[in-house]
This record gives structure tokens, C-alpha cells and sequence, in this order.
């Protein structure tokens, strides 16, 4: 099979499994009558174990008025890195800039916090309450260049879903 056919296949099954598979999975998570971080911590679950490519999945959120994150809920390998001040990595660019980054080689950014030798790509998407970015998803990854806007369309529903319940 051509790689251009492969390429374009890859990509609209993982577009069909985020929309049709994990979309009602995430409401169902969302609607139920669990305690927020249980419910936060089933997202991550449920997304590192179903996307191959999401070796890491947290979230973050902003530290009381503290100019920093503090971590919250996740799925995958322990961290040193609870407690990120603003500006400091992709996380922290995220908590000032509001939008969301994509960054396909760790290695290539001067600014990025090493979590694990193995991470190779990163996607950061915020999350906002009322407006205000209150937080954000964090998906490592070690496989080379794996997100794209389907990625990134997804982590945006996933958020505006969980701000739902905060």
C-alpha cells in the first residue's frame, strides 16, 4: 500500500475511534455522580489505554493564585515534575500563552521539561471555566510526531466536557 494511502488511513481511523468510540465514553465518564478527580482520573485511564500513542495523560491545573500548576489526575509513569511554574516548559508556555501547543520533537524545544528520556512529542490543550484557563490536558507521547488537529479537535471536547463538571 502506498504510504500516502496508509498515512491518510491511519489518520480516519484514529479520527472514526476519537469521535465514534471515545466521545460517549468521555460523557459517560462525565455524567456520572463520582467525585471529580475520580472522574478526571478515568479520562486519563481511558485515554492512555486506548490510544497507543498517549503513553502519558494528565492534567494540570492552576496552583490557588499561585503563578504555577500543580498536577492533578493522571495516567502512566510517576513524575517528578508536580508543581510547574508558569512560563517554565510546554505546560507553563500554555498556562500564559491560552493556546493550545503541539510540539512533535521534545528535543527540539529549548524551554521543555524532561518527564521521561523517553517521551518524544508532546500536546498541551487548556482548559477554561467562565473563560479563564483554570488548567489543561497534557498527553505525552513516545512515538515521533503522532499528533495533528484530530488530536488536538479531541482534547478541546474532552476540556470543554470537564469544564462542565468543575
Amino acid at each position: 500500500m502506498p504510504l500516502l494511502k496508509s498515512t491518510f488511513l491511519n489518520t480516519f481511523t484514529k479520527k472514526m475511534n476519537m469521535q465514534n468510540e471515545l466521545r460517549p465514553k468521555v460523557l459517560a465518564i462525565l455524567n456520572t455522580n463520582a467525585e471529580v478527580n475520580a472522574r478526571l482520573q478515568d479520562i486519563c485511564d481511558l485515554l492512555q489505554e486506548n490510544i497507543s500513542y498517549y503513553d502519558w495523560v494528565g492534567f494540570y491545573f492552576k496552583n490557588g493564585t499561585k503563578e504555577e500548576l500543580k498536577l492533578g489526575p493522571y495516567s502512566g509513569e510517576p513524575t517528578d515534575h508536580t508543581i510547574i511554574p508558569f512560563g517554565k516548559g510546554i505546560c507553563g508556555q500554555v498556562a500564559l500563552s491560552n493556546e493550545n501547543f503541539i510540539v512533535p520533537d521534545v528535543k527540539a524545544q529549548d524551554n521543555y521539561i524532561a518527564c521521561s528520556i523517553n517521551v518524544k512529542a508532546e500536546i498541551v490543550v487548556p482548559l477554561f471555566v467562565n473563560g479563564e484557563n483554570i488548567g489543561q490536558i497534557d498527553i505525552d507521547s513516545n512515538t515521533p510526531d503522532p499528533f495533528n488537529k484530530d488530536d488536538e479537535d479531541f482534547l478541546e471536547f474532552v476540556n470543554k466536557q470537564v469544564a462542565k463538571i468543575l
